[in-house]
């Protein structure tokens, strides 16, 4: 399944886009709170189907952290991407792609944070994870080994 439509059947505004092999499934998202629980459903709901299921709660998880970060730091559409792997063992690719071309900073939180940990709980839990920019913004992705 390749699409170029958004959430809600726009055209997605395409931030730091490469072609890539499988099949795809991508929103677009305003830059409001809600975005991150219509993420998280959207992305849950993506693996289901692609009966990926085993890394439905991982990829939603990192995705909340992801689309968060975009939120706090980004004005405008907040683009998130899958990519099923076209290859048995290979990875689950997620990007998350916003208009801010600053690339994010993992930094250490202390334990009387409230936040700075979305970064390392992404380096942590994928297989790798990195950022490039686009014409306009950035996209942070992570990839995920498909069991």
């Amino acid at each position: 399944m390749k699409s170029d439509m958004g959430v809600l059947g726009r055209p997605r505004d395409v931030i730091g886009l490469i072609d890539t092999e499988g099949d795809c499934a991508e929103w677009t998202f305003p830059a409001d709170p809600g975005a991150v629980r219509t993420a998280r459903s959207a992305v849950r709901g993506q693996l289901r189907d692609w009966d990926l299921i085993a890394l439905a709660d991982i990829a939603a998880l990192l995705v909340s952290e992801l689309v968060t970060n975009a939120l706090r730091h980004a004005t405008g559409p907040i683009g998130v991407r899958l990519v099923r792997p076209a290859r048995p063992g290979g990875v689950l690719l997620v990007e998350v792609s916003d208009p801010l071309p600053d690339p994010p900073r993992e930094r250490v939180a202390r334990p009387e944070d409230e936040s700075g940990r979305g970064l390392q709980l992404v380096a942590d839990a994928c297989v790798r994870w990195g950022t490039r920019p686009g014409e306009t913004g950035k996209t942070v992705w992570f990839e995920l080994a498909v069991p």
